[in-house]
């Protein structure tokens, strides 16, 4: 057995750290590096691994499916989108919000390019200020942290980007 040296081992561990980061996903490798102080705004997450309730007063049972929860946010935005001719689905909007943020509507990227630029990403679907802004949708809160906001504001620009959030299914 040939002894691996120091410097060896090292890049050997960084190798595996990089593969397990690439394998797991972006959104794992955020949460992993989110600063302490990001992690301390996380809210408890319930049986289903969906947000329960947060710190800022948006609280409710997910599961409950209750008006301030994270199904309770999804069904609003999806009235307000239908009102607007935005396309998208229940299943497409959990599936990208659950990629991006985790149910934390406080989310926020403070480490990818977006962020070192100035402007990180936000919110329940990671949306950067500008795009929020280009992509408001009139009835919901100007505010790029309301889980409403943020989901309709997203859906709207995916469904001018992409023609639908349903086909999205990766950063975006």
């Amino acid at each position: 057995m040939t002894a691996i040296t120091a410097p060896r081992r090292l890049a050997r561990l960084r190798s595996l750290a990089l593969t397990g980061i690439a394998t797991t996903g972006a959104a794992a490798a955020a949460l992993t590096l989110m600063p302490a102080s990001a992690h301390a705004a996380e809210a408890p997450r319930a049986a289903h691994g969906v947000v329960a309730s947060v710190r800022d007063g948006h609280s409710g049972s997910a599961a409950a499916g209750g008006a301030n929860s994270l199904d309770g946010w999804i069904k609003k935005s999806l009235a307000i989108m239908k009102k607007n001719g935005i396309p998208g689905s229940y299943e497409g909007l959990h599936r990208n919000i659950m990629r991006e943020s985790g149910g934390n509507p406080n989310a926020q990227n403070d480490w990818d390019v977006n962020a070192q630029k100035g402007t990180p990403s936000k919110g329940l679907l990671q949306v950067i200020d500008p795009t929020f802004n280009a992509y408001h949708v009139a009835g919901t809160a100007h505010s790029t942290t309301d889980p409403v906001a943020n989901i309709t504001a997203a859906a709207n620009y995916a469904a001018h980007r992409y023609g639908s959030i349903d086909n999205v299914d990766s950063a975006y």
